[in-house]
């Protein structure tokens, strides 16, 4: 198990690959789990909306543990068996939350969210020290919102939509942050399939608060 600081460094063994080759393999491993989302919002329409919602949390919850435990590795093919225990789960959750929105609805937020990636991306690779000194404050944010929020949730019992809003905009900062990370990373397999994950979480969390920003507006 590796510590992600030592992505930076490149040990005895290791290969690096060439700047085209990484970026590809960044990319494809991002469309490996849309793909994946994909098929399961086609293929498993409405199989889960009876399931156990504790059942449900508690599996949720293990499959991103072991899938975060398991993209910490050295060997891209350990770190590629963890994605497909996040990009799973998540399919899950999108399959039973995407038919309470029309099509038209999850087609424009598909686009926005991917001007939203496209433009981070290469303000990340435009501006990568002002990202990467962003590091602590993001996840402090993050933390702090998501905590408010499951107060105002579970006691209040309301749901804000600035929420959405300050999600909107943590995880685009994350885009641009992960984003100069995977760029100042050693060129390998393996770190370029874990920025991958790491750019892959940002984008869904992004989608589904667009998707219930454009609800509560429509």
């Amino acid at each position: 198990m590796t510590n992600k600081q030592e992505r930076f460094t490149l040990y005895q063994g290791q290969k690096q690959i060439g700047q085209r080759a990484y970026n590809l393999i960044i990319g494809a491993t991002l469309l490996y789990g849309f793909a994946v989302n994909a098929f399961m919002i086609t293929a498993f329409e409405g199989a889960f909306d009876h399931m156990n919602q504790w059942v449900f949390l508690i599996g949720y919850i293990v499959c991103v543990i072991i899938g975060a435990m398991l993209t910490r590795s050295d060997s891209p093919v350990v770190s590629f068996v963890g994605y497909n225990f996040i990009v799973v789960p998540l399919g899950v959750v999108l399959t039973m939350l995407l038919p309470y929105y029309g099509s038209q609805l999850v087609f424009d937020a598909v686009l926005v969210t991917g001007a939203i990636t496209l433009v981070m991306m290469i303000a990340g690779s435009a501006f990568p020290n002002l990202f990467l000194s962003m590091g602590r404050t993001l996840a402090f944010t993050l933390l702090a919102v998501i905590l408010v929020e499951l107060v105002c949730v579970l006691i209040l019992h309301r749901d804000f939509a600035i929420f959405d809003y300050a999600i909107v905009l943590i995880f685009s900062g994350y885009i641009g942050y992960d984003w100069a990370k995977a760029n100042a990373y050693q060129r390998t397999v393996d770190n370029a399939i874990d920025s991958a994950v790491d750019l892959y979480m940002d984008i869904i969390n992004i989608f589904i608060r667009i998707l219930a920003i454009m609800s509560r507006n429509d």
